[in-house]
């Protein structure tokens, strides 16, 4: 389905943040690793976090949830025997499982969104793998992928972390429960940081021990360990939220989102900061972030790597800006769902924005009196990309027509109803 998102001036309410869904498709994988009963409360509901439920209970967790929390009985270092998982287009999910499936004796992972998953390539975890002592049939790097596993075997690997650091914490996953122990040397500049901390932070949380770099650069990791069944809590999720955060940035707003940590390991939570830098009045207390917004922006320099799923949002808001902006350090984001570089700005030009690219920079130069929208636009089934545009659709001068804008589930089900229910004037259309 599409929407028609319409120019709305004013935002006004509060909403409570998503649940994290980083965190809790990393819950549930340690759960599903886990020989014992496991509980997660507030786990986020999505496709991605859906996709993962589904496929470690294709491998033999047996989960019972209810609308506080979900009790997941583990397979250990056991999974069972399938012939194939679907993963529909959740990356992260592919990536951890291939892993975890290296204990299998044979898995195919099936391409059901080749226009999106189906592109995206999986080249260095498959040759680590193979270091692992696993073999693996692929397209090119790319889906369907066959692991056949069965006794893979620890000791010094190399990983790359040039194009995704899914592909590391794939293996921070998968070694501990090796016989052998593990040395792993991250090759190349490492991606995302910030997220390898999470995982860092959950396998902790789960019992495993890991001796990391400081830089994240090498790893040791024992072997023979077990994954303990543990109860956690699911943290509100800061890159969903970034884009709320944007739109009241950008308009006449009393917004406020409960449930964001003000020390949370998510990198996003750097849309506080450069929303500060940006001149947006705004308080961040007590886990409510409130944002005054005047629909005034100063445009600003940013890193995006350690904030990869809320650069989309913040360049939503500096199309509004006062001069120009550069969010640079960016180059990972041509590897998702689809190229949120050149896709993304195609479709930001399309709206009436004045961008710019480099292979890993967006130049924004800023449009304070707004664009001009009616126009309709292609969101390339990126749940990101639905996010951003909608922010500025509600600045434009005339209405924006978003294609396929119910992909926006794969991470936030629940995000037009949360726009609208302050005030944003969207419309669901077939």
């Amino acid at each position: 389905m599409d929407v028609i998102v319409r120019p709305t001036p004013k935002l006004n309410g509060e909403i409570g943040a998503l649940s994290s869904k980083n965190y809790t498709t990393r819950y549930l994988l340690v759960a599903a690793l886990a020989e014992g009963t496991s509980t997660i409360y507030y786990p986020a509901h999505s496709e991605d976090s859906d996709a993962m439920r589904r496929c470690i209970q294709d491998l033999g967790a047996v989960i019972e949830e209810d609308e506080e929390k979900a009790v997941i009985t583990g397979f250990g270092k056991s999974p069972r025997d399938v012939k194939e998982l679907n993963v529909g287009n959740a990356g992260a999910v592919l990536r951890f499982l291939m892993g975890v499936t290296a204990l299998s004796k044979e898995v195919t992972f099936v391409n059901t969104y080749p226009d999106s998953l189906g592109k995206r390539p999986h080249d260095d975890l498959i040759e680590t793998l193979g270091q692992l002592g696993v073999e693996v049939e692929h397209n090119e790097g790319r889906l369907p992928i066959t692991i056949r596993g069965g006794h893979p075997k620890g000791g010094q690997l190399t990983v790359s972390g040039e194009v995704s650091s899914q592909y590391l914490s794939a293996l921070l996953f998968l070694t501990p429960l090796l016989a052998e122990d593990s040395e792993i040397t991250v090759t190349g500049d490492l991606k995302s940081k910030v997220v390898i901390g999470q995982t860092l932070e959950v396998l902790e949380q789960a019992g495993i021990t890991i001796d990391a770099a400081e830089d994240y650069t090498f790893f040791r990791v024992p072997g023979g360990q077990s994954y303990e069944a543990k109860t956690y809590t699911v943290q509100g999720d800061y890159p969903g939220s970034a884009a709320v955060l944007a739109a009241a940035a950008v308009t006449q707003s009393h917004v406020t989102i409960r449930n964001l940590s003000e020390d949370s390991k998510q990198g996003e939570r750097a849309i506080i900061d450069v929303l500060r830098k940006m001149e947006v009045p705004l308080t961040h207390e007590n886990g409510n972030v409130h944002v005054e917004g005047n629909g005034t922006l100063k445009a600003l320099e940013f890193d995006g790597d350690a904030a990869t799923d809320a650069v989309l949002a913040m360049v939503a808001a500096a199309v509004f800006a006062e001069g120009t902006s550069r969010f640079y350090n960016v180059e990972n984001l041509r590897y998702k769902e689809c190229d949120r570089i050149t896709d993304y700005l195609n479709e930001l030009r399309k709206a009436g924005a004045n961008v710019e690219e480099r292979q890993a920079e967006i130049i924004v130069h800023g449009r304070p009196e707004g664009v001009e929208g009616g126009v309709e636009i292609n969101a390339h089934y990126d749940h990101r990309v639905i996010m951003a545009l909608t922010v500025v659709g509600l600045r434009a001068q005339q209405p924006i027509r978003i294609k396929d804008a119910h992909h926006v589930a794969k991470s936030y089900p629940q995000y037009f109803d949360h726009v609208r229910a302050l005030g944003a004037d969207v419309e669901w259309v077939k």
